[in-house]
């Protein structure tokens, strides 16, 4: 929400100083311009990017405007997952959680954790990893080094979604120049006509001029920015779980396994000792 928030001080600064300045809002009004600007930015993003990164950009939009999936709550459920799956097989036996990795969207394990569910990336790569120490009982540093070069991936993944929003924003103002010259092109071809009309056709294309810097510096660079943010807090929540991962291999308590990812996860966002305790109660 705040960055709607942040959106909205943008166009209203913009429009309310433009206004001061004795401004005619009207002559702001081009929807031309915002169509050849805003569509050639659109086809050159598709054109760049592969069909599977386009999607990834426009799932992660909503989480700009709405806030990120990966809350307080969200982690909550997150190191309470890998909690009771650590506390069931130690309990019964890497036997009893066998149905439960292999099918967690079916599990009732799982199921007692919906917003974590709903992440299927990170489920799998919880799932993958416990499976292969379950079948392998690969030592907890082999474990480390493994997931890592898995991470590795996985954080090259998460930010491409803002590198790429970032490149559109880069060529926002060279879109708004083509706007600009456009009009420039029928301003000439009005050359000899009412001065009234000549003085619109210039304003509209220095307006393509003003709306490609704007578009570019007020708004998608900054979701860019915000994107980038939202996959560098999911990589911290990847690490997380790896540290939960190894932790337990390593023949670390459930509740000692947990709490060591737990100190991985972003500040503003990461429950406290005494929150994770009072959640994890009701499992014990």
């Amino acid at each position: 929400m705040f960055a709607v928030l942040g959106m909205l001080v943008v166009i209203v600064s913009v429009i309310t100083g433009y206004l001061a300045s004795h401004g005619n809002l009207i002559a702001l009004w081009q929807p031309f311009e915002v169509l050849i600007i805003c569509g050639s930015a659109l086809g050159a993003f598709m054109t760049a990017n592969p069909l599977s990164l386009q999607k990834k950009v426009f799932k992660m939009l909503p989480q700009v405007l709405f806030g990120s999936r990966h809350n307080k709550n969200f982690y909550l459920q997150l190191l309470s997952l890998t909690y009771r799956l650590f506390q069931k097989s130690r309990q019964d036996g890497f036997l009893s959680i066998e149905e439960d990795i292999e099918d967690p969207f079916n599990s009732d394990l799982f199921l007692e954790f919906p917003d974590v569910l709903r992440d299927h990336e990170m489920i799998h790569f919880l799932t993958d990893n416990y499976r292969i120490f379950t079948l392998t009982g690969l030592p907890a540093h082999e474990m480390d080094a493994m997931m890592d070069a898995e991470i590795e991936q996985i954080e090259e993944e998460l930010v491409a979604p803002s590198h790429a929003v970032n490149k559109v924003s880069e060529a926002l103002p060279g879109f708004g120049i083509v706007a600009a010259v456009l009009g420039i092109v029928i301003t000439m071809g009005s050359i000899g006509g009412p001065m009234e009309e000549i003085g619109a056709h210039v304003a509209a294309a220095l307006v393509g001029t003003f709306l490609g810097v704007f578009f570019a510096y007020g708004f998608v660079g900054p979701v860019a920015s915000h994107l980038e943010s939202l996959g560098q807090h999911e990589v911290k929540a990847y690490l997380c779980i790896k540290t939960c991962l190894v932790s337990s291999v390593a023949g670390y308590s459930p509740p000692v396994a947990v709490e060591s990812g737990r100190k991985l996860l972003p500040v503003e966002l990461r429950p406290n000792f005494s929150d994770l305790s009072d959640y994890l109660k009701q499992y014990r």
